[in-house]
């Protein structure tokens, strides 16, 4: 019986007009002609006939529910009460506008309630629905050829306008290409991306329509390294960029803000689009998505993590350099002059001192940085420089002897390091850690609690807000998680997945630490056959450790071992998926990743994954009562439950899950761990 499918009438992108939500009638009998052309074209965007004088979400509901009661046992699919009770819940949500956490197991079938609901609504609104995943490889799991929004089209002929908003990373710098690009073997590969680019980037005037390139899954090959190379980070001015009409980001911008029914991006993206949103209109600049109609959090628990990484402020001395010398061109007052050169020597200054303050941190790419007396006068002095530059431009600006485009992007640039500068003022607010980009170290900062102004610009707005998740309570209760980013209103309700684990599930626990016992566990493992293997690390610290040691033994040279980061992660799940006895090492694929079936039928948990020792997670640590009991223990058991979920997708899947951990050794661990798996493994402990 084939699962989480189910046919619907026919809807259409092309040509329709969708819904219109304040109809009147009109006195004017040629306006009530027209009006009534158009209630004639709405009656057609719908899969039900549409009465305009009714609720519209009355007619919408009742249809799912003929679709869940008559249409889909008609048609011999799998119906399930999980995904009718959920289809009701929903409703509620639509109707009141309101946020609701959509706790549902594996199975339940959520996924295509959600886009049910949301790409009806989008039509209804004229405005879509954005589905925010947790990140890219989410992304090309909702959108894959064999995925869900695929699923309904080749099953039920039903075309649903889609288009993704991937983040800015994802796409290719034509700058940092150039400056790679060119002979010897080590930069071949960028000179052929480089030859392989559409014409109309290398002669503007070829351009006739869009279509897409530059996308980082255009390039499988490349492994993060050398993407890292080519790829678009933050330090890039986008505003001044020659090349920016021509950019991949900017026409994939254009292309999906045009989207009718869905906008499908990250959570990242999504927060992007929520902190730039007034800053990009005083620039002149369209926010990074349009106007919606509702959005779906996929993966909500994992919100909170990509607001404050949105939140963040990253500071280089290289590209402040870059942006202050702007000031410089042309002829400039002596004293604005000495004033630049005067904050960039305090801004050098002051990177050799948080080069000097800086400790790196195990299993962690961020450094810890220690706010010493001797940092925070040199900060002060570096804002205190920064403020004399802004005194002078006030004069230059009235002499209009400065141009006024690159004196406006001058001005955001230094308003925003104002901005991150200030908290240094409340060390206890603050969370700020450095890293090394390319060689060149890198400031970040974050305010400690982002749930006020997340409650402000999200949550508070009139909108459905849906969080879909597997683990969105703790203990039963939606409290933590709806604290933790500000929502004080809201609906809720949990679901558990259908599939029966204790017939169809094997679980271990091992307190083992030794890398190369738990080697020598994996390789037993392969030598059955049995299936696909995916183990799971907690950074890729402890996955390159294990790789060196499997590198180092012959006996591993049998079994096809793919890792992430060696190429594009979509290739990588779709070799692992395609293959025959392929085995997949990851770091970030704990959410998301949905392969049923004999490829992937074992999970090897490599280590418990508690949260690192990094500054965002000490900073919690240390404002709690209980640190391992409020931040380590409910981090870990969240993440554990999402990569136990990898192994059954499907009522028929079968396999078995391995836990190594030392934490084992504590009896409330052991015991918080146990209740997330079936009785038997406890049958198998060590």
């Amino acid at each position: 019986m084939e699962e989480f499918l189910f046919p619907l009438a026919k809807m259409t992108v092309s040509g329709y007009n969708d819904g219109w939500p304040d109809w009147q009638p009109f006195d004017n009998p040629a306006k009530s002609a027209r009006s009534m052309e158009a209630i004639t074209a709405l009656t057609t965007t719908y899969p039900f006939t549409f009465d305009p004088a009714a609720p519209f979400l009355d007619q919408a509901s009742d249809w799912i529910a003929d679709v869940f009661y008559d249409i889909l046992p008609e048609a011999g699919f799998e119906t399930r009460d999980e995904q009718i009770f959920m289809a009701f819940q929903l409703e509620r949500a639509y109707k009141e506008k309101k946020t609701i956490f959509a706790e549902a197991g594996v199975g339940t079938g959520k996924t295509l309630v959600y886009l049910l609901y949301a790409s009806l609504y989008a039509r209804y609104t004229r405005k879509p629905a954005v589905i925010a995943c947790a990140d890219e490889s989410l992304i090309e799991q909702l959108v894959k050829p064999e995925g869900d929004i695929a699923k309904i089209a080749r099953h039920l002929d039903l075309n649903i306008d889609v288009r993704l908003g991937k983040s800015q990373d994802q796409y290719l710098c034509l700058n940092k290409l150039e400056e790679v690009r060119g002979p010897g073997s080590e930069n071949e590969v960028f000179q052929n991306i480089y030859e392989e680019l559409p014409p109309f980037v290398h002669f503007p005037d070829t351009l006739q329509s869009f279509y897409p390139y530059g996308s980082r899954k255009d390039y499988p090959e490349l492994d993060d390294k050398q993407w890292d190379q080519v790829g678009w980070d933050v330090f890039q001015d986008c505003l001044i960029c020659p090349r920016r009409h021509r950019c991949g980001q900017t026409l994939s911008r254009d292309h999906y803000r045009k989207a009718t029914d869905l906008i499908v991006c990250s959570h990242d993206f999504y927060m992007e689009h929520v902190w730039t949103y007034e800053a990009r209109k005083r620039e002149g600049q369209l926010p990074l998505l349009p106007e919606h109609s509702s959005v779906v959090f996929d993966e909500g628990h994992l919100l909170e993590t990509a607001a404050q990484s949105a939140l963040t402020y990253k500071l280089k001395h290289s590209a402040f350099e870059s942006i202050v010398t702007r000031l410089l061109e042309g002829e400039v007052r002596e004293s604005l002059a000495l004033a630049v050169e005067n904050a960039i020597e305090r801004s050098d200054d002051l990177f050799e001192l948080i080069h000097r303050y800086s400790t790196p941190v195990p299993a962690s790419q961020r450094n810890e940085l220690e706010l010493s007396a001797e940092l925070m006068k040199g900060v002060n002095a570096f804002r205190a420089a920064v403020d004399a530059i802004e005194e002078e431009i006030v004069f230059e600006s009235g002499m209009f002897s400065l141009d006024e485009y690159q004196l406006r992007i001058v001005e955001e640039h230094l308003e925003m390091m104002q901005t991150a500068l200030a908290l240094f003022a409340n060390p206890r607010e603050l969370i700020c850690w450095t890293q090394d980009d390319q060689g060149d170290m890198t400031l970040v900062l974050m305010p400690k609690k982002v749930k006020e102004i997340l409650n402000e610009r999200v949550f508070s707005k009139k909108m459905p807000i849906i969080f879909s998740s597997a683990t969105l309570s703790a203990d039963e209760s939606f409290d933590y998680i709806a604290d933790s980013l500000g929502v004080s209103d809201y609906q809720s309700f949990s679901v558990a997945s259908p599939y029966d684990y204790e017939e169809s599930m094997k679980a271990s626990l091992s307190t083992e630490s030794s890398v190369a016992v738990k080697a020598d566990h994996v390789l037993r493992a392969l030598e059955r056959r049995e299936g696909g293997m995916l183990l799971l690390f907690p950074s890729r610290e402890s996955m390159e450790a294990f790789r060196f040691e499997a590198d180092s033994r012959l006996e591993f040279s049998d079994f096809p071992m793919l890792y992430e980061g060696d190429a594009e992660i979509s290739r990588l799940i779709s070799e692992f998926q395609n293959g025959k006895l392929v085995n997949l090492c990851a770091v970030t694929l704990w959410e998301g990743l949905d392969v049923p079936g004999d490829s992937l039928n074992h999970v090897v948990i490599w280590e418990l994954p508690f949260p690192p020792n990094d500054p965002v997670f000490a900073a919690k640590r240390r404002e709690s009562a209980d640190p391992f009991g409020e931040v380590d223990m409910p981090y870990m058991l969240l993440r554990l439950r999402q990569g136990i979920g990898r192994l059954i997708r499907t009522s028929g899947d079968t396999g078995r899950v391995d836990i190594f951990g030392e934490a084992f050794n504590q009896q409330d661990v052991r015991e918080r761990v146990g209740s997330l798996l079936p009785a038997s493994a406890a049958k198998e402990n060590k």
